[in-house]
């Protein structure tokens, strides 16, 4: 017989504490307040969406899907990011409204984990679609969003690391001719694995020259004068065409007065197959994981029936908390003490306190003293002729 379940939650599923939720709702109020002064209108999708739509769709890889069967047998999910719900409205229910769309959101999201590992299965994001605009000046406004959004958070030091997923491909097809091969290289960078990277490619038994630029790919980070040596080693293609594009946002994002929080990394790569254009995450100090995420994603809503150029980002809650030294505000705390007999005064006297001071108001009974911690309390008024104490 198994054991019961008592204070066990499923895997990756956690609770969370008053004080955690305090400064996870300030922070979400500041960030939906930021995106809604740029134009965005909040949107809300449902939690179970079809596989055969959402999920499909979605960036998410398939292992990290939560499936369930609904009772008619058809296989449904918990979403897994808010993207592909966005570009299913945007599809259908938004499908008469003119383009460009700009829509913002705050949801739970869920991602299956194999093991506990500190990472979890529910968390809440907060993001923007901006969908119908395939200009650059598109995505140097979501990125100075970002930048605006992280600064409204109250992020003390970080920076948006921006990439193109044209530059990788083009480049890669210039130098590989097997797509295995760049399927492989792109791999490694997907995860960060410099080493691995080097290795395969030394692997390759490429010509010296090429070799070298690929070697040379892992040190394109830095401002816009490392666009000249990215251009240095492409020719005239998918590669150089991106650069192109990169110039162009920079260019953009000079206009936004961003450049100072920006820096370009070529060799960033955040999907293997979902991203199309420009792409960027950003980084807190002192943080090994990435607080926002987004890029350009051309091709996702030709997949709902309206096929229109999108960019988009979204901010992980959980990293944002870590991330920002949260003071909560000190409102007057109020104890008012009393017998069952003086009930309504001091009732009456919470009323008033709450109206005129603004102030957080407790009434508490007799039996209730015991294991009362007087000190949190700006105020103890004593209805009960010193009892109390």
């Amino acid at each position: 017989m198994s054991k019961p379940l008592g204070f066990e939650k499923p895997l990756g599923m956690r609770d969370i504490l008053p004080d955690v939720l305090e400064k996870q709702r300030w922070l979400e109020h500041q960030v939906k307040a930021c995106m809604k002064q740029w134009g965005y209108r909040e949107i809300g999708t449902p939690t179970l969406e079809y596989y055969d739509t959402v999920g499909g769709a979605s960036a998410t890889l398939d292992n990290k899907l939560f499936k369930l069967l609904d009772s008619e047998g058809k296989t449904v999910v918990l979403r897994p990011d808010m993207t592909a719900p966005i570009a299913r409205v945007a599809s259908s229910l938004l499908k008469e409204e003119p383009l460009p769309l700009r829509l913002m959101y705050t949801a739970n999201v869920f991602r299956a984990q194999k093991n506990e590992a500190g990472r979890n299965a529910e968390f809440p994001q907060l993001g923007i679609e901006y969908i119908g605009s395939s200009s650059v000046d598109a995505d140097a406004e979501a990125i100075a969003l970002a930048v605006s959004v992280l600064k409204e958070a109250g992020v003390p030091v970080f920076k948006i690391a921006v990439g193109h997923i044209g530059f990788l491909e083009g480049l890669l097809e210039e130098i590989i001719e097997e797509k295995e091969d760049r399927e492989k290289l792109k791999e490694f960078l997907y995860h960060r694995d410099y080493v691995g990277f080097r290795h395969y490619a030394k692997g390759l038994a490429l010509p010296e020259k090429n070799e070298a630029r690929l070697y040379e790919l892992l040190k394109l980070r830095g401002g816009k004068e490392l666009l000249e040596r990215a251009e240095a080693i492409t020719v005239n293609g998918q590669a150089r065409k991106a650069v192109n594009n990169l110039r162009e946002l920079w260019e953009a994002l000079e206009a936004y007065r961003v450049e100072e929080y920006v820096l370009l990394d070529l060799n960033l790569l955040r999907s293997l197959d979902y991203y199309t254009g420009i792409l960027f995450e950003g980084y807190a100090a002192n943080q090994g994981f990435s607080i926002c995420a987004g890029g350009r994603y051309d091709g996702l809503m030709a997949q709902f029936g309206r096929p229109c150029p999108a960019t988009g980002f979204a901010v992980q809650m959980d990293s944002l908390l870590e991330a920002v030294d949260y003071q909560p505000v000190q409102n007057k705390k109020f104890l008012i003490l009393y017998h069952a007999n003086r009930r309504t005064e001091a009732l009456e006297r919470a009323r008033a306190l709450r109206v005129e001071k603004e102030a957080v108001v407790i009434t508490q009974r007799k039996e209730e003293w015991a294991q009362t911690d007087f000190s949190q309390y700006t105020e103890v008024i004593d209805l009960t002729g010193g009892e109390a104490t």
